[in-house]
């Protein structure tokens, strides 16, 4: 049964763009399903989930979109500023990220502010939660990489870098996390939560995303993209997507292969496949369609038809990363940690530890 991609892109003209890809022949289509103008500035950021579809802005709002429904489910206005970075942890929580240094923990049921936290003295640049969702990372102008336990909702970790980072990703097993500094990307272990190698790109880093644990592909300043083997700390690949920069990268594993999507000023989103082998070669151009937009941010969401046909009651909970889905859903305090998502604020002073108070 074929996938369904669904693309979702934002663009300094404001407008956010959703198409659906037809993946059932060989050279793969991308047709317009929406184009929205719901904000006031450029679009900044963009998360998808089974369910829903957010936007953020320059315009200091975060749209939602109900993609069960196909209808506008309204806008969150809690922070003050440019919104930066925004995920969703499975289908249950959304973490958002802005210029404000504040960051925001979303309960997707009824779209409540759960908490607000100062989690920066300058902006939250980027943040990534892990596959478990038990922590996640932040950065931000205030040169600090901080971890956050998301069980009991306090500042875990904060480490002190030499720049302002403005990228910081999970691998899709946990087991790693990279940092991007301007055109460095620098990549940790997460047991020892030091620097185990470090690459260059030649210039600065606009995007990276992992395609499977050691993969990773970084879109920067210039028309290439180029793979990084993190595990050896070193280029693997690269090919040229676009004629001008490409702004963002984003990925999803179909069958025995990996889509690379690449959207670029030049107004493209690009799709191409790649088999995720010892020795990489170059990837081939799967589709391609013109938003005639300068995009800057973009999205992948992946359906099925059976799952299209399921329910909102009675669809099941997703998570972050497809792979890790059957060991989260046994594990159950892992779902009721994500339940119960909460964060303080580090400046509080610590208090002793309770037995379980229910909030």
């Amino acid at each position: 049964m074929a996938a369904v991609l669904e693309l979702v892109a934002g663009s300094y003209e404001q407008i956010t763009f959703g198409y659906q890809v037809k993946t059932d022949e060989k050279e793969w289509t991308a047709k317009a399903e929406f184009t929205h103008h719901a904000h006031t500035a450029s679009v900044s950021a963009v998360a998808a989930s089974e369910r829903f579809v957010v936007t953020g802005s320059k315009d200091e709002t975060i749209q939602v979109y109900n993609m069960k429904k196909r209808i506008e489910h309204g806008a969150l206005l809690h922070h003050d500023g440019t919104i930066t970075c925004l995920e969703f942890y499975g289908t249950s929580h959304l973490l958002s990220g802005g210029e404000d240094g504040l960051l925001c923990v979303w309960s997707t049921k009824k779209w409540e502010c759960l908490k607000s936290i100062k989690a920066h003295k300058g902006h939250v640049t980027s943040l990534s939660i892990h596959p478990s969702g038990k922590l996640a990372l932040s950065v931000g102008t205030d040169k600090t990489l901080r971890t956050w336990n998301l069980i009991n909702g306090r500042s875990a970790f904060i480490k002190n870098i030499k720049q302002n980072a403005h990228i910081v990703r999970w691998s899709p097993d946990g087991d790693r996390y990279v940092v991007v500094m301007n055109d460095k990307v620098n990549i940790y272990e997460l047991e020892t939560a030091t620097v185990t190698g470090t690459v260059a790109n030649p210039k600065r880093i606009a995007s990276v995303n992992f395609l499977n644990n050691s993969i990773l592909a970084v879109a920067g300043d210039d028309e290439t993209v180029r793979l990084c083997d993190v595990e050896k700390a070193k280029w693997v690949c690269d090919f040229k997507a676009h004629e001008t920069r490409v702004k963002t990268v984003d990925s999803v594993n179909v069958d025995d292969y990996s889509v690379v999507v690449t959207a670029s000023n030049d107004g493209f989103i690009k799709m191409w496949k790649i088999h995720l082998k010892e020795e990489l070669e170059p990837p081939t151009l799967l589709g391609e369609v013109n938003t005639s937009a300068r995009l800057t941010c973009l999205a992948v969401r992946r359906t099925s038809p059976m799952q299209q046909e399921i329910t909102e009651e009675e669809a099941p909970q997703a998570t972050t990363s497809e792979e890790l889905l059957p060991e989260l859903l046994r594990t159950k305090r892992v779902r009721i940690a994500t339940e119960e998502v909460v964060l303080e604020d580090e400046s509080k002073p610590k208090k002793k530890k309770k037995k379980n108070s229910g909030k």
